[in-house]
């Protein structure tokens, strides 16, 4: 006796769901987060991380390469984890930088305030 297609149905009606389903639950390739990562390096080397971060930065540039050779090999989940990774470490090092930047920039203005001072000082009767 074959089975009659009503008996088949409800099956034939899950597996097609299931696989519908996967195929929606799939992720699309990391490019977006692979182009955020460039971004974020190339906006720390903007910020001369290469000088006040260079470890953070260097981190960021392996990082990076690492994702881009696991999308090569297609291993798309290493490939978004190493960029998410890289963007934040290119991030970290272009904050850092700027902190630097403006140290540097405060010390400056502390001491042109302090000679301003010191003249103010000489020049009272």
């Amino acid at each position: 006796m074959r089975p009659s297609f009503a008996q088949i149905r409800f099956p034939l009606l899950a597996a097609v769901l299931a696989s519908a389903l996967c195929s929606c639950a799939s992720l699309p390739p990391p490019t977006g987060e692979l182009a955020s990562a460039r971004q974020a390096v190339t906006r720390a080397e903007d910020a001369d991380a290469d000088q006040y971060a260079p470890q953070e930065l260097g981190t960021a540039r392996t990082e990076l390469s690492q994702a881009q050779a696991a999308m090569s090999g297609g291993n798309q989940d290493e490939a978004r984890r190493l960029s998410l990774s890289a963007a934040a470490d290119a991030d970290l090092a272009y904050a850092r930088s700027r902190e630097a930047l403006a140290t540097a920039e405060l010390n400056q203005r502390r001491a042109e305030v302090e000679e301003l001072r010191r003249r103010l000082q000489e020049a009272q009767p």
